[in-house]
């Protein structure tokens, strides 16, 4: 009877406590994973490091204690061999080739979604058997194209990633559902573009929305954070 393989194990290190909760969770919905733990900083993830071997970081490269290959670098240094997925609002293509050579083997831009994360960590388990059962070059070459996702969709005309981020982070740790206004408030942007960023989230499956009744009038839309895939209407 052949024996089940082990999980891929993972460490997720993240200094936002909700997005690193989030993180934990989408990796342990996916199947073949385990998240053995969370480090918010540079000197935690070492310390974690020491205790319990990995096979993947899931690694935010804006660390406060060092950037992100920093540490990739002196975790190479000091022997560790766990591959990496980057984890990055920067479209700066000098810090993904510099990545490459530090056992980077996918990138992930901020804001992303559960099926984003289970997209990258499906082809690295690919990645992961493969490399375990390669025996020449052309089973080498195979093993890196299950890498290869196509690139992430623009986003649409107007719309920005760091105002996006801001937006899905304000969304995502409110403590209930919030207007178009109480989030252009919170964010610092006019109501009318709160409500673009807002559309686009219910349209990619990130948030829901609703209408509030109880006033004279139209009823005013209220919008929520969208745990996991899928959104609607909530």
């Amino acid at each position: 009877m052949t024996a089940e393989p082990e999980p891929i194990r993972v460490l997720v290190v993240e200094d936002d406590p909700v997005a690193a909760d989030a993180h934990v969770m989408y990796v342990e919905r996916v199947p073949g994973f385990v998240a053995v733990g969370k480090a918010r900083t540079g000197a935690e993830a070492r310390r974690a490091l020491e205790r319990t071997p990995v096979d993947l970081l899931l690694l935010d490269l804006h660390l406060p204690d060092v950037h992100g290959l920093q540490l990739a670098r002196t975790l190479r240094a000091a022997g560790h061999l766990a591959d990496v997925i980057a984890v990055t609002s920067a479209r700066d293509l000098a810090v993904v080739r510099e990545g490459v050579s530090l056992g980077v083997v996918q990138y992930v831009l901020k804001p992303f979604t559960f099926a984003t994360l289970r997209d990258r960590l499906l082809r690295y388990a690919q990645f992961h058997a493969a490399v375990g059962e390669a025996g020449g070059q052309e089973d080498v070459d195979r093993a890196l194209a299950v890498l290869r996702a196509p690139s992430p969709p623009a986003l649409p005309k107007g719309l920005s990633a760091p105002t996006l981020e801001r937006v899905t982070g304000a969304l995502r740790t409110a403590a209930d559902a919030l207007t178009s206004a109480q989030l252009a408030e919170a964010v610092g942007i006019s109501r009318i573009t709160a409500r673009r960023y807002l559309e686009h989230l219910v349209q990619t499956g990130r948030a829901a929305r609703r209408p509030l009744y109880g006033q004279v009038g139209r009823p005013e839309l209220v919008y929520r954070w969208v745990t996991g895939t899928g959104g609607g209407a909530c």
